[in-house]
């Protein structure tokens, strides 16, 4: 089964045509189908397509077909079934996050994507599974006519900023965010007790949900809990615990309680985490989640299409992992989240920045650089003992060698690595199209005053968080 989803891919040019043609056939035989009637076809024509895509593509039958838009390799053979990747935690060598012995099904889908007619994967996010189709037919609908509506983008809404955050991103101000770690505790002290190293020195702090699949107190419960103490939260939401009923739920909470910044995420693999028994859910991915929550707030609607009475107000978020292979492919991963809603991204640790730099010439050359703000990620390292734990245990993070032995041959590491973070965010900021930093310094919150006011990132202006705002009690 491996070796004929490896030769789909690298025949992609020619199953594209083959497709085109077939599907030319079904559309012609719309009369004769609807004379027989589409009931009676559904087990057949089901039988046929599973017998077929099966033994080319391993096709799990989802009923919703993306084949043709991507590169030929079924996205549904992604373990954390991302239906717009690829993610951010593909390795080094192109293999999946969850099983380091199977190749990333997107980056297969991205060499498959050169050899079509486009040349490389659409912009235009691919939408979330329909699992009551499950099983059924995809030819059937081309047969019905259901392939022919081309699913048009919104356009743009013309609205007022939604949050202290996305007005200070629409000034032009470099903006410095950083990550809060929720406790593992009911007390809100334990949460107001972690703010006193944040506060005169970032504009908002991005609270995790469920990092690396571990389990802590929740990211909208702490975002409520910041935003009585004075500072601007981001909220961050996993498609890895909840479907979209109850990531929908979420949103209108979240904007019912004062709380606008959204970051929009797929979710670690459960495997990784403290509970691996649990069940991954991914029900959405993020860009579907971040189309999904754009519905919401410019139309009004559920994704449903019910009608909201009043639409939650966001300035919507995104990860993205200029450091991970296939790297021609992350600029038009970063287009698909912006079509789908994207206004800022943050990304994953940047330890070498020229890889870095080579990304943002990539975006700034499509023009993206003017439709989202990109904040690079930054962060102390304390040893070389944790930079190789990093670069070996959490796929998706890069640290080049050079760091490695720098810090390896300090006197101090814990303060060598202090000194990098401070060089990085230095010349991060001399990037063109760069839009602030985000610092993630986990057990290391201490450190994070000391960072911006030497690495000199905020040039002299008071941040949101500042520090005249007292911390609620």
């Amino acid at each position: 089964m491996l070796a004929m989803r490896k030769w789909a891919v690298r025949n992609a040019g020619l199953l594209e045509r083959a497709y085109n043609a077939l599907a030319a056939v079904l559309r012609a035989l719309r009369p004769f189908a609807h004379a027989i009637g589409l009931e009676r076809l559904e087990r057949p024509l089901a039988a046929a397509e599973r017998a077929v895509k099966g033994f080319l593509f391993d096709c799990r039958m989802c009923g919703g077909c993306a084949l043709a838009v991507s590169g030929m390799s079924c996205p549904m053979n992604c373990p954390k079934q991302v239906r717009n990747g690829p993610c951010g935690g593909v390795r080094a060598d192109g293999t999946c996050e969850v099983n380091p012995h199977m190749r990333c099904v997107w980056v297969e889908g991205w060499h498959g994507s050169r050899k079509m007619a486009a040349g490389a994967l659409p912009a235009a996010p691919n939408p979330p599974v329909e699992h009551n189709l499950a099983g059924r037919s995809s030819w059937l609908r081309v047969i019905a006519g259901g392939d022919d509506a081309a699913r048009a983008a919104p356009a743009a809404a013309q609205r007022a900023p939604a949050s202290a955050l996305e007005r200070l991103m629409a000034s032009g101000a470099f903006v410095v965010t950083a990550e809060f770690s929720p406790p593992d505790s009911a007390d809100p002290d334990d949460v107001r007790a972690r703010l006193a190293p944040f506060a005169g020195c970032v504009d908002a702090l991005n609270v995790t949900d469920g990092s690396g699949a571990n389990c802590h107190m929740s990211s909208l419960g702490v975002s409520v809990l910041l935003l009585q103490a004075g500072c601007e939260p981001v909220m961050q939401i996993s498609c890895r615990d909840r479907n979209r009923i109850a990531i929908q739920g979420d949103i209108l909470g979240a904007a019912a309680l004062g709380v606008r910044n959204v970051v929009c995420l797929t979710g670690d693999n459960v495997a990784n985490g403290d509970h691996p028994g649990a069940k991954h859910v991914g029900d959405l991915d993020a860009v579907s989640l971040l189309a999904t929550a754009r519905t919401m707030r410019d139309e009004a609607r559920y994704l449903s299409g019910r009608k909201l009475a009043a639409a939650p107000q966001l300035f919507l978020g995104a990860a993205d992992n200029p450091f991970a292979p296939p790297f021609d492919a992350r600029v038009v991963r970063l287009a698909r989240k912006i079509a789908a809603g994207a206004q800022f991204v943050q990304t994953q640790y940047c330890f070498d920045v020229e890889r870095l730099e080579r990304y943002m010439a990539r975006v700034r050359d499509a023009g993206l650089h003017e439709q989202v703000r990109i904040l690079a990620g930054v962060g102390p390292i304390g040893s070389a003992k944790t930079a190789r734990w990093l670069r070996s245990r959490v796929p998706g993070v890069h640290i080049p060698d050079a760091v490695v032995a720098r810090l390896e041959g300090a006197a101090d590491p814990r303060e060598e690595g202090r000194r990098i973070c401070i060089e990085l965010a230095q010349r991060i900021r001399g990037i063109p199209g760069v839009a602030g930093i985000h610092l993630m310094a986990a057990k290391q919150e201490h450190l994070v005053p000391s960072i911006v006011a030497e690495s000199g990132v905020l040039g002299g202006r008071t941040p949101l968080f500042g520090a005249q705002r007292p911390l609620a009690a």
